[in-house]
């Protein structure tokens, strides 16, 4: 029988399968090593960065906010370190069921979970959300023996922001809340996100808001290894945070908190100005509010409270609302008139108790009229007839002119807010105006008449009293004009550099000096032998000011009794004011809502705050109200 086998055939397929399969394992071995040195060289850093995110954690470090100060180094807001109880939602579990275990160890009471349920929906699932704030050291020490029945729930050290003063000055300095999405936006915008890791509260309000970026200070960050569990083992590296900038504000607290007490429980808003600076002296709302309320995160029952009070605390009145000048307008008619070269100081009318203009009467304020009225007595006694024909002569247009320059009807820039948006333009009247502010052809037409009421600071005038203040401060100045703002110095924290606010003024108007000192001897009258005659007896200062009394609604004809109507419908009183004349020192303007005259209200208001700034008097109470007061009835 033949042998089949062909020794040299079977040594081939032999060689050729050793051959294949010392290729295959060549190419595999080819294949990982290419893979050891994707992963180990050109992947390298790729890897070796998420190990290192498995094994160490990078915690932001919020830095201490900056502390507040009035121009004498008293504190108004500083920050204090206190231990919070807060769950992680991702990492808890059932929240309901850990909340009511916490609270066999911890006091948590109805209002920390509702806080909590309300912070819940509006943060991130992984974001650490307190439920309690504030531990004791003995609540931190029950939690501490229990911590490991707690996944997701840990005790941290926060810092919390305190209004030693409360009430005092709150619409200036404003508080600090809670980041929400339109808060992110607004960081985002900024381009501040980094630097916001870890934050979770942010200025909302007045300077707060303001100066946020100033305040807030630059985050540092902590490497941390971790174990698997994500709790930490040791620190590796730390990055301290700077502490944020200080702001030392040219408010006089003491002068912020007496000019409170004056108002007493009535509504209404004063702002007083150094003229030489346009620093803020004191800046007053009334009713005010405690920020300390915010800080925690404000309870529904607070803020039902005060946002459905009928005197609207919230409300910031010095640059929120605006409010017809009332006859505080007249002076700077009268300085318009001299400027302009439309009237002398000599010049005088015939005043008869009114002025007819087309088929409608304006009635003056004293039935018989005046008499014989030049520009001092103008002033001095309030006549309403004078600044009608005045007004007329003027015009609309030059009016708008020279109010517009003086900055009425325009937003001061003041700062406070996130933005100039938080501040009203209030109303400039004039033709221009009234066809942007209405939408039917026949309502856009300027009517000759409406100037009339414009001269005596009714009809369509409408300002803040920042504002009037402004403008008052302008006039004491001569005519140079300083932004109001409430900031002196911004402290940097890391040299200790002291950067000045609005060191130099905005504009000179380039009044006339002859002008100006008409205007001057005739409001330092008012207080001598006019409608403030009452409220500066005595004074032993000079003082320029000027009395007003601002509509609420139409008379129609009807003479004005306060007694016949409603509170809520009753005048506006309003004074502005600045001493010494000589060298004014303060400039202010005082606004008391539904207070009837300037004289009755408004102006004991202003005594009070300028004895005070001036002669360091210090006063028993709240400013009385002057009943037997003359001024200027207003009849239309």
């Amino acid at each position: 029988m033949g042998d089949f086998n062909n020794p040299e055939a079977d040594l081939d397929r032999f060689r050729f399968r050793l051959g294949f399969a010392a290729v295959f394992v060549i190419v595999c071995f080819g294949i990982l090593i290419g893979r050891f040195v994707w992963l180990q060289v050109i992947q390298h850093d790729f890897y070796q960065t998420r190990a290192e995110d498995n094994r160490i954690a990078l915690i932001p470090i919020v830095p201490n906010r900056g502390i507040i100060t009035d121009r004498n180094g008293i504190v108004l807001a500083h920050n204090y370190s206190a231990f919070t109880l807060e769950i992680t939602p991702a990492q808890a579990g059932n929240l309901e069921e850990t909340i009511n275990t916490l609270a066999e160890i911890i006091d948590i009471q109805p209002k920390d979970r509702k806080r909590f349920k309300r912070l819940l929906d509006e943060a991130k699932n992984f974001e650490s959300i307190p439920i309690r704030t504030r531990l004791s050291d003995a609540e931190v020490a029950r939690f501490s023996a229990h911590r490991y029945r707690f996944p997701g729930v840990e005790v941290k050290a926060r810092l919390f922001r305190q209004y030693p003063l409360g009430t005092v000055a709150s619409h200036a300095i404003g508080y600090i809340g809670r980041i929400t999405e339109r808060d992110l936006k607004w960081i985002e915008d900024s381009e501040k996100q980094a630097n916001y890791k870890g934050t979770d509260h942010i200025g909302k309000t007045g300077l707060e808001q303001h100066y946020e970026f100033e305040l807030h200070g630059e985050t540092g960050y902590e490497q941390v290894e971790i174990d698997a569990g994500g709790r930490a083992l040791r620190s590796l590296k730390r990055i301290p945070p700077v502490s944020g900038n200080n702001l030392q504000l040219t408010l006089d607290i003491k002068l912020q908190e007496i000019t409170e007490k004056a108002f007493g429980d009535r509504k209404g808003a004063l702002v007083a100005i150094d003229p030489s600076t346009g620093g803020v002296l004191a800046l007053v709302s009334t009713p005010t509010y405690d920020p300390n309320l915010f800080v925690d995160g404000i309870t529904p029952e607070n803020w039902k409270e005060l946002n459905d009070h009928p005197d609207k605390p919230m409300i910031n009145r010095t640059i929120n609302g605006a409010y017809p000048p009332g006859s505080t307008f007249k002076p700077f008619m009268a300085l318009a008139a001299l400027e302009m070269g439309k009237r002398t100081p000599q010049q005088a009318i015939s005043d008869p108790g009114y002025f007819t203009f087309g088929n409608h009467t304006f009635r003056d304020d004293k039935k018989g009229g005046h008499g014989v009225v030049d520009m001092y007595k103008s002033i001095v006694h309030s006549c309403d007839t004078y600044y009608y024909v005045l007004a007329n002569d003027l015009g609309i247009d030059s009016i708008a002119k020279f109010m517009g320059s003086l900055g009425l009807g325009q937003r001061t820039g003041i700062d406070l807010g996130k933005d100039d948006s938080g501040e009203s333009k209030g109303v400039l009247p004039s033709p221009e105006w009234k066809k942007q502010r209405f939408k039917r052809p026949e309502q856009q037409k300027w009517y000759a008449g409406e100037t009339i009421s414009i001269g005596i600071g009714q009809g369509y005038n409408a300002y803040t009293p920042i504002q009037l203040a402004q403008a008052t401060a302008t006039l004491a100045n001569n005519g140079v004009m300083y932004r109001p703002h409430l900031v002196r110095h911004i402290v940097d924290t890391k040299s200790g550099e002291k950067r000045p606010i609005e060191p130099k003024p905005i504009r000179d108007l380039g009044w006339k000096q002859k002008n100006l000192d008409v205007i001057h001897r005739a409001m330092i009258g008012v207080n001598k032998e006019g409608t403030g005659t009452r409220a500066f007896a005595g004074a032993p200062y000079s003082v320029g000011g000027k009395t007003g009394t601002a509509q609420v609604f139409s008379l129609k004809g009807a003479q004005y009794k306060e007694s016949a109507v409603k509170k809520h419908l009753r005048d506006h009183a309003l004074f502005i004011a600045y001493a010494p004349v000589e060298n004014p020192k303060i400039a202010l303007a005082v606004l008391v809502e539904n207070g009837g005259f300037g004289a009755q209200s408004a102006a004991p208001i202003a005594r009070m705050v300028l004895d005070y700034y001036l002669l360091g008097k210090l006063p028993a109470g709240a400013a009385q109200e002057d009943s037997e007061a003359i001024e200027e009835e207003h009849e239309e």
